[in-house]
């Protein structure tokens, strides 16, 4: 569950809470004799933690569900495209190789082309951001290039073509 859901949920486990606290009060003062302002206020407030309950629970599952489309077209994207993906990922490997780049500095560049922060880089080798950073450093110094966006753009540059317009 990604952090957003996990916050989704806990938002609604707290208007909930919010909302049964509320209503334990309002039967309490409706049994005490409270004034009818009071009690409708407690009402209004016990009737927006109900709302603000369900609209979360409404962008939770409408989050959830939209990630879910994406994620199945995604999956028929790279079915569809396995060889040219397989393909291009050999010839990337190739490239490395021609680049003289270790084998620790061809996983980061993998893992960078794929766009993984440095930090996500770090945790997936079991090594410091500093150490991931200065690897990616020498990646863009074998290829002679500035950065993360230069060196996806070597290999993506002349793949995507923009489509011709039809008049």
């Amino acid at each position: 569950m990604s952090v957003g859901n996990r916050l989704s949920v806990f938002t609604v486990i707290v208007f909930v809470g919010i909302a049964f606290l509320i209503a334990l009060d309002l039967a309490t003062d409706q049994g005490e004799g409270a004034g009818i302002v009071h009690l409708a206020i407690e009402g209004a407030a016990l009737i927006a933690a109900l709302v603000g309950a369900i609209l979360t629970l409404r962008t939770l599952r409408r989050t959830t569900s939209q990630l879910t489309l994406a994620r199945a077209e995604a999956d028929r994207w790279q079915s569809e495209n396995r060889e040219l993906l397989r393909g291009l990922s050999e010839a990337i490997g190739r490239q490395f190789v021609q680049w003289e780049l270790s084998p620790a500095e061809q996983e980061i560049g993998y893992l960078l082309l794929k766009g993984l922060s440095m930090d996500e880089v770090a945790k997936v080798r079991g090594t410091s951001e500093r150490t991931a950073r200065d690897q990616a450093r020498a990646i863009y110094r074998k290829a002679g290039v500035s950065g993360r966006a230069e060196l996806s753009a070597f290999f993506l540059e002349d793949l995507l073509v923009a489509p011709v317009n039809q008049a």
